[in-house]
């Protein structure tokens, strides 16, 4: 009745997680990467690093064309103010308006503008590096993990394949116990032996569910995905390649180096826009003004009219006043269009700017700048560094899983026809339990260690394939 309970336990447990995995989406490898790059928020985020490097790029390409700005304004001032169009006092409303037009051009200026230019092109250009660097490596690590994903996939499989085994033999011996014909204690034994089994199978399914999560969590689709059956094939063959083959291959095409190269390069174009503050910078201007104020009047003339002077003459000690014709004028508002017209005033001039002393201010950006261009160089070697470690590293332990996949695949042939004999003479009560115990448990662990190196040659494959640009 116990073991019954046991596995009737399991499998209730086994159907479970079956409906859990039913419910998600088998994904092939290219659908994985495909949907990784439209998700990943990682390259999500380092495309958009990218896209504010080529709006500072376009900044400072635009920022060689002339500055043209333009200036209006219209208002109205009560009391004591100035007239715009006489500069006299006046003491009444006013409505006001200005107009301008200017003009700026940097005719030299020690090639700084062309330096910042040629500077943002370069960091452009190595946040695109760093944009297909981002991707590759996530193509990378998504096929890693989809590889490993497989390989809780089979380990998963080979546990309940020793499973399924175990309980064959104990539902065999069960009759035999129950009639008490045979050995209790093998009985006894492979009872433990399915525990363990079971043990095992549920490691592996924990160990699967986590493969399935790191996954996931790098395609990042609403849907929860697994990984579509791929058989994964070891080649047998010596890999064609050094380790010093793949590093200078990597030196060429590795976006991430290329990046730093770039970084180097506008850290050069830094100190020459730096050391371009020593030079004096000349430029041209030009001016358009012209204004508008209520207060300017146009005086017409409107007739003539006889008005006395003031003086007189005496006509036999008789005085008769002076009379004189005078013109006459009306005064009209003068039109905003010709006010506009009739004021405009125009300049042009060179502006010549020196530096002759701030604080030093110059020489000491130079000295940081050329600070930076060193740590870009550090970070250049140490980037090479790392990465010719890395291929060492992952080069080293491709030849120990390629040596060991071939000890192993004999280990596993040797187990399995060793497990052959002791499970017949287990069964035709020549052996006990205790060897066909050990015999199995073999089998069982040579095979398990033959699927993970089988995945850890694949895995270091394709590491060293990701470091040629092969990915």
């Amino acid at each position: 009745m116990t073991i019954k309970l046991f596995i009737g336990l399991y499998f209730s447990s086994t159907l479970f997680l079956f409906a859990q995995t039913q419910e998600r989406t088998a994904r092939t490898l290219e659908e994985c990467i495909g949907l990784a790059i439209e998700n990943n928020l990682d390259l999500k985020t380092t495309k958009l690093s990218r896209e504010t490097w080529d709006v500072n790029f376009k900044q400072q390409k635009n920022a060689v064309l002339p500055s043209v700005n333009g200036l209006y304004n219209l208002g109205v001032s009560n009391g004591r103010s100035i007239d715009p169009f006489t500069n006299g006092i006046v003491n009444q409303e006013l409505t006001f308006s200005n107009a301008n037009l200017g003009l700026d051009v940097v005719v030299f200026n020690g090639f700084r503008l062309i330096n910042r230019w040629k500077k943002a092109k370069l960091n452009l250009k190595s946040a695109e590096m760093e944009v297909e660097a981002g991707r590759q490596s996530l193509i990378l690590n998504v096929t890693l993990a989809y590889l490993q994903v497989l390989n809780a996939q089979d380990l998963v499989t080979l546990a309940e394949s020793r499973l399924t085994t175990t309980y064959g033999q104990l539902d065999r011996l069960r009759s035999l116990y129950e009639e008490e014909s045979g050995n209790p204690a093998e009985y006894h034994d492979l009872q433990g032996q399915l525990a363990l089994d079971a043990a095992n199978i549920a490691e592996s399914k924990n160990n699967l569910e986590v493969e399935l999560a790191n996954l996931n969590a790098l395609v990042n689709t609403v849907e929860t995905i697994t990984a579509a059956p791929l058989n994964v094939q070891v080649d047998l063959n010596v890999y064609g390649y050094t380790a010093e083959d793949v590093y200078d291959m990597a030196l060429q095409v590795f976006p991430t180096i290329k990046a730093r190269n770039l970084s180097l390069e506008a850290a050069e174009k830094s100190i020459a826009v730096a050391k371009s503050q020593f030079v004096p910078e000349i430029s041209l201007f030009a001016n358009l003004n012209t204004n508008y104020s209520s207060a300017a009047r146009l005086f017409n003339e409107s007739g003539t009219s006889i008005v006395e002077t003031g003086d007189f003459v005496s006509i036999n000690n008789q005085d008769y006043s002076v009379f004189t014709q005078e013109t006459n004028f009306a005064s009209d508002p003068i039109p905003y269009s010709d006010q506009f017209d009739n004021n405009l005033n125009s300049s042009v001039g060179v502006l010549v700017s020196i530096p002759i002393l701030n604080g030093f201010k110059t020489k000491n950006n130079v000295a940081l700048e050329k600070i930076k261009k060193e740590e870009a160089q550090m970070a250049l070697a140490q980037i090479k560094l790392d990465l010719k470690t890395s291929i060492k590293q992952s080069y080293s332990a491709m030849q120990s899983a390629f040596e060991k996949y071939n000890l192993l695949q004999d280990q596993v042939d040797a187990y399995a026809e060793s497990f052959r004999i002791n499970e017949i003479r287990f069964n035709n009560g020549v052996s006990n339990s205790v060897a066909y115990i050990i015999s199995k448990n073999n089998l069982d662990n040579a095979q398990t260690n033959l699927a993970h190196v089988k995945y850890e040659y694949a895995l270091r494959i394709k590491i060293l394939e990701y470091y040629r640009g092969k990915i």
